[in-house]
């Protein structure tokens, strides 16, 4: 990426209680929009050193730890819940519906402003300090000593071998764990698959189906009639997830103060719902350059978009192609 000129590696923050539930049809990982708003949040509080700003973030988790039960004689999980606070009686109150999570998860910030190595290490040590004291996705991030936690300045080179080069090194930095990328072609080329068969099919038809758990029939033999009939799970071309990545307007747009009781009288207002995509987690060694680790944010306030997008399935096509037509002149 031209305008990037260096990363920053926030590496293995431990997150306690973050939020669960980033959309109204899943639970899980936090949604990317959450780090993308920690990002930004983060930039505004260097704005007056960070001139560019930053140019998106890169997602990897190390480990997650949902906290939920499984009931005795129930086949489903349901969240573990706290009744908190005391009510004033000393009696306990109603149970908090909330879904939670613990995390490990690295980030690398892309960052357009130049910095010398020296101002660099500085700069990285500070956004480290200052990320300590805010929320991630809802949650505490919990202090961690020792080099292995300690915030990184990677520079970049400013040409293609070179950052290729210096990204190969990063990738090795953050095994094991994994990638969340967004696979919107897998999405589109499951609902054309399935519009073959069934016409009236849509895109949440498609996502469903990609997401959950497919126990198909499959015929040993195909001539016979009467031939034996095995079930098999269907194969998933990776690990794929359901993924909210922002949200859809479904209002005008109203002027600051005009909505009653919302949030900011200064901003204005739009009633919204989550949009969904199909995202997949991948192991940070099959990452071929910067732009398909990276998660920027989007806005199309004219047709009432607001998400946040990633290049990896625009960057892997390119490669196909860039493969294809080197072979045909070879």
């Amino acid at each position: 990426m031209s305008d990037v000129f260096a990363l920053v590696l926030l590496p293995h923050l431990k997150v306690q209680n973050a939020n669960a539930i980033s959309g109204p049809l899943t639970w899980g990982f936090p949604s990317p929009t959450a780090f993308a708003g920690f990002a930004h949040a983060l930039e505004r509080k260097f704005a007056a050193e960070l001139a560019e700003g930053f140019a998106g973030v890169g997602i990897i988790c190390h480990h997650f730890e949902p906290q939920v039960f499984q009931p005795p004689g129930r086949r489903t999980q349901v969240f573990r819940l706290t009744r908190n606070p005391v009510g004033k009686d000393g009696g306990t109150l109603a149970l908090v519906e909330e879904g939670r999570a613990h995390m490990e998860v690295s980030l690398v910030i892309a960052v357009r402003d130049y910095k010398s190595e020296g101002d660099g290490k500085e700069l990285a040590e500070r956004l480290h300090h200052a990320a300590q004291g805010m929320r991630l996705a809802g949650g505490s991030l919990l202090h961690q000593a020792g080099k292995r936690y300690q915030a990184q300045w990677w520079p970049l080179a400013g040409d293609v071998e070179g950052d290729a080069r210096i990204f190969r090194r990063l990738r090795r930095r953050l095994l094991p764990g994994f990638a969340l990328v967004q696979r919107d072609d897998l999405l589109a080329g499951h609902l054309a698959e399935m519009r073959a068969i069934q016409p009236d099919s849509n895109a949440l038809d498609a996502l469903l189906d990609l997401s959950r758990l497919n126990i198909e029939p499959v015929v040993s033999q195909a001539d016979e009639a009467d031939a034996p009939v095995k079930w098999e799970i269907r194969r998933k071309p990776g690990w794929l997830v359901p993924l909210p990545i922002g949200y859809a307007g479904i209002s005008p747009l109203y002027a600051p103060g005009e909505v009653e009781n919302a949030r900011d009288a200064a901003t204005p207002f739009r009633f919204v719902e989550s949009l969904y995509s199909l995202g997949e987690w991948v192991s940070p060694h099959r990452l071929n350059d910067l732009s398909q680790l990276l998660w920027t944010q989007e806005s199309d306030a004219a047709n009432g978009i607001y998400r946040c997008i990633n290049r990896y399935s625009e960057s892997l096509n390119n490669l196909v192609l860039a493969n294809f037509k080197e072979q045909q002149n070879g």
